[in-house]
C-alpha cells in the first residue's frame, strides 16, 4: 500500500504516472463525490487517477453547512428513500468510516403552536429516529426527546420566552467538510490512486465518438499532460455543464446552482448548549455548534454568476440575521459576525423554477462512450453516488471488476482513533502539550495526529500556537503543505484550517507567519512568500467589499476584484 503523504514530490510523481500509461478510471473533480469515486475505484483494484483544477474541496464541498444528516425536511416532502439512504450513511460515518471526523450534534426545534405542532413535528422526528435504528446504524446517537418551554429555555437560554411554547430535541452529526475531503483523497492515494490538485482539464481526447482521455494543464508547473483512461468520470458538481461542453455534449440533464451563505459568530454571542433548527418561509435555518463558534445558515437562492467564488451580499447577511434574531433574546449584529462564506449546491434542474424545490437526489449517466457523469445529491450520500458512478463506469471496461467495498473501508486516521482518545492524557504528558490541544489534533487527524506530533518532536517551536489564530498549532501549517497537498496560503487558511472564517481579521494577522512555515516545504523564496500574503490579503479585501454590496450582481463584481491564481 502506498503512503498517504501528499507533498510536492508526490504530486509531481502522480502527474507523471497518470500520463505514463492508460488508467482504468480518471476522475475529474476532487470535491467529496470525486474523491469518493477515486477511493471506490481504487479499492476495487482499478488503476485510478484524480485531477482537480484548484484545491481539494475548493468548490461546494468546503462551503456546506458542515452537517451529516438524513434531512428532516425531505421526510416532510415524503422522500423516504432519500432519508433512509442518508441515515444509513450517517450511521456508517459515525460508527465505522470516520469516527474521528464525524461527531454527534444536538438540535433544538422550537414549537410555536400548542397541541397539533408537537404531535406533527414529534411524529416526524420519531419516524426519523426509527428509520435510523431500522438501518442498524443509529445506535450511536441519543433518541429525540420532548421538552417543555421551561426545560427548553434551560437548554437554550438565548431564546426569547415568547418564541416557543415547547421544543423537541434530536441529534444529527457534523464534520469539517474540507478536512473530510482531504482525508478522503489521502485514503484514495493510500490505496493506489494517483492524485493531483492544481491540475486543470482543458479538453478531452477522442477516438471517433469515444472519449479516451483528457488534456490536463499543470497549473503550478505550466506543463500539459495527455492522460489516457478507459473510462472518465465527470464529478465536477456545479461545473458539470461546463465540463460536458468540452466534449460537445450538453448532457442528459442540466445542473443549476443554488447559493447558500453562512455566518460564523463567536460562541459567547448565543447562550445555548444545543444547536437550533428554525423554520423559515423558504426552507430551514440552522444554528450549528462549531468549536468556539456558531455557524448560522443557510439561504437558498439561484446563482448564475461566477462559480469559483460565489459572493455573499449585504442582503444575504441581513436575511440570516433577521431570521435568527426573530427567536434570540439578545439579537446578533453585523459586528458579531466573524466570518461569512458562500457555497453553491449542484441541483438537478426539474420542472420547478425555485431552487429550493429542485432535486437533492443524484443521477448517473453515460452520455458518450468512455465518459460517465455523476451530479446532484447531497454531501451525506457521497459514498452512494461514488458507488453508482463506478458501477456505471465498470459497464464500459469489458472486464470483471469487484463490487464496491467502501462500506467497510475506514478513512485514514480512523483506525486506532478510539484507543488514542482514551490515552489522550498520557499523550499530553509525553508531548508537553495541554490535553485540549491533543483532543483538537485527534479530532482533526485521528491516529495521524502522531505524524503532526512527530513534527513537534523534531522542532519544539512547531508546538506553539499560530499567532492570531491560537486554536491551531504551527505544526499543522507545516503538515498541511508536507502531507495534505496544500499548495498555497489560501489552501491552508481557508480549507486545511478554518482560520479565514474563525477570526475577525479573516486570517490576515497570521498570514505571513503561515506562509513562512510553508515556504521550506514548498520551496518558496521571499518574493513568493510576499506574493502569497498579498494574494490572500486581496482576497479577504474583495470578500469584505462584496459583503457590503446590496445585491448579487454588485457583490459578484466586487469579489472578482481579487485575482484567482497566485502568481509564481
Amino acid at each position: 500500500m502506498r503512503t498517504a503523504t501528499l507533498g510536492p514530490a508526490e504530486r509531481a510523481e502522480a502527474l507523471a504516472g497518470m500520463a505514463e500509461r492508460e488508467l482504468d478510471i480518471l476522475v475529474v473533480g476532487a470535491g467529496v463525490v470525486g474523491a469518493g469515486t477515486a477511493l471506490d475505484a481504487a479499492t476495487r483494484g482499478l488503476s485510478t487517477g484524480l485531477v482537480e483544477a484548484r484545491d481539494w474541496a475548493s468548490g461546494t464541498s468546503s462551503r456546506s453547512s458542515k452537517l451529516i444528516h438524513g434531512g428532516l425536511r425531505y421526510l416532510e416532502m415524503l422522500d423516504f428513500a432519500l432519508v433512509r439512504e442518508a441515515l444509513k450513511e450517517r450511521g456508517l460515518l459515525l460508527e465505522r468510516l470516520a469516527p474521528h471526523l464525524v461527531k454527534p450534534v444536538p438540535f433544538l426545534y422550537p414549537l410555536q403552536h400548542k397541541g397539533w405542532e408537537r404531535l406533527y413535528a414529534g411524529s416526524g422526528v420519531a419516524l426519523y429516529d426509527a428509520m435510523s435504528m431500522a438501518r442498524g446504524h443509529g445506535r450511536g446517537l441519543p433518541m429525540h426527546r420532548h421538552l417543555s418551554r421551561r426545560h427548553a429555555l434551560r437548554v437554550a437560554p438565548a431564546l426569547k420566552k415568547d418564541a416557543l411554547v415547547g421544543a423537541l430535541q434530536y441529534y444529527d452529526a457534523q464534520m469539517d467538510d474540507a478536512r473530510y475531503v482531504a482525508t478522503l483523497v489521502r485514503t484514495a492515494a493510500m490505496y493506489g490512486a494517483k492524485v493531483a490538485n492544481r491540475a486543470r482539464v482543458t479538453g478531452f481526447l477522442r477516438e471517433g465518438e469515444r472519449v479516451v482521455g483528457a488534456r490536463v494543464e499543470d497549473v503550478e508547473g505550466g506543463g500539459e499532460y495527455e492522460i489516457r483512461a478507459r473510462q472518465i468520470v465527470n464529478a465536477t458538481g456545479v461545473w458539470t455543464d461546463d465540463t460536458q461542453a468540452m466534449v460537445g455534449e450538453r448532457g442528459q440533464f442540466h445542473v443549476r446552482a443554488s447559493k447558500g451563505i453562512h455566518l460564523v459568530v463567536p460562541k459567547d454571542r448565543i447562550n445555548s448548549t444545543t444547536g437550533l433548527i428554525l423554520r423559515t418561509e423558504k426552507s430551514v435555518l440552522f444554528v450549528i455548534p462549531w468549536g468556539r463558534h456558531w455557524i448560522v445558515g443557510t439561504t437558498d437562492t439561484e446563482w448564475d454568476l461566477d462559480k469559483a467564488h460565489p459572493a455573499a451580499s449585504s442582503a444575504d447577511i441581513d436575511y440570516l440575521l433577521e431570521h435568527v434574531n426573530s427567536v434570540l433574546a439578545v439579537p446578533l449584529t453585523r459586528d458579531d459576525v466573524q466570518g461569512v462564506y458562500a457555497g453553491l449546491r449542484p441541483l438537478l434542474a426539474g420542472e420547478s423554477d425555485a431552487t429550493s424545490k429542485l432535486s437533492r437526489e443524484h443521477t448517473v449517466a453515460h452520455p458518450v462512450p468512455g465518459l460517465v457523469v455523476v451530479a446532484g445529491g447531497k454531501y451525506t450520500t457521497y459514498r452512494v453516488m461514488a458507488k453508482d458512478a463506478v458501477d456505471e463506469a465498470v459497464h464500459g471496461l469489458d472486464q470483471r471488476v469487484a463490487d464496491c467495498v467502501t462500506e467497510d473501508i475506514p478513512l485514514i486516521g480512523a483506525e486506532g482513533y478510539h484507543a488514542l482518545w482514551n490515552a489522550r492524557a498520557r499523550i499530553a504528558a509525553r508531548t508537553g502539550l495541554h490535553v485540549v490541544r491533543v483532543e483538537h489534533l485527534l479530532n482533526r487527524y485521528g491516529s495521524l495526529a502522531e505524524e503532526v506530533l512527530d513534527l513537534v518532536a523534531a522542532d519544539p517551536g512547531l508546538g506553539a500556537p499560530l499567532t492570531g489564530a491560537d486554536d491551531y498549532l504551527r505544526a499543522e501549517i507545516v503538515y498541511a503543505a508536507s502531507h495534505e497537498g496544500a499548495r498555497h496560503l489560501d489552501d491552508v487558511l481557508t480549507r486545511r484550517t478554518r482560520i479565514s472564517i474563525e477570526t475577525f481579521d479573516r486570517g490576515t494577522r497570521c498570514a505571513r507567519e503561515a506562509a513562512e512555515l510553508m515556504a521550506p516545504v514548498l520551496g518558496w523564496d521571499k518574493d513568493q512568500i510576499d506574493r502569497e500574503v498579498e494574494h490572500y490579503e486581496k482576497r479577504v479585501q474583495a470578500e469584505r467589499e462584496s459583503q457590503r454590496q446590496p445585491d448579487d450582481l454588485s457583490a459578484d463584481a466586487a469579489r472578482l476584484g481579487a485575482p484567482d491564481i497566485v502568481p509564481l
